[in-house]
């Protein structure tokens, strides 16, 4: 099959999507660092995309991650997380996934900024 033809994607959007995912990567392998299994990455639905699922001592996470070139704009940031669109994503995760409905679920946010550790907000916020 053909690739579909469509525009040239700008350098600058091809930066931010590479740097997306590099930002998907270092929060995955914090996160392996930190006891948990990673389940999928980049899970992609109708709903939305989840940019991270994993699993510690049987509670199911669905993470966001943020990438952002200052810490001072990760309350911004976090008022900007698309909280419902995850929510849908999660829900559609789980209506493939239902043995895992029965188990505790959280949804975390990584905030990553050059020359700082990574931010974990365990429990941002509630389904």
């Amino acid at each position: 099959m053909p690739p579909s033809p469509s525009k040239p994607k700008s350098k600058a959007r091809i930066k931010a999507y590479r740097g997306g995912h590099r930002a998907e990567m270092l929060a995955a392998l914090f996160l392996r660092c930190k006891l948990y299994r990673i389940v999928q990455r980049r899970y992609r639905t109708p709903v939305g995309e989840i940019d991270l699922i994993a699993e510690r001592f049987g509670t199911t996470v669905f993470v966001e991650v943020k990438a952002r070139s200052k810490a001072a704009s990760e309350a911004e940031t976090l008022e900007g997380v698309n909280q419902s669109r995850i929510a849908r994503a999660a829900q559609y995760w789980l209506a493939r996934h239902p043995a895992k409905a029965a188990t505790p679920l959280r949804f975390d946010i990584i905030f990553l900024t050059p020359g700082r550790w990574p931010r974990h907000l365990t429990n941002a916020f509630g389904l």
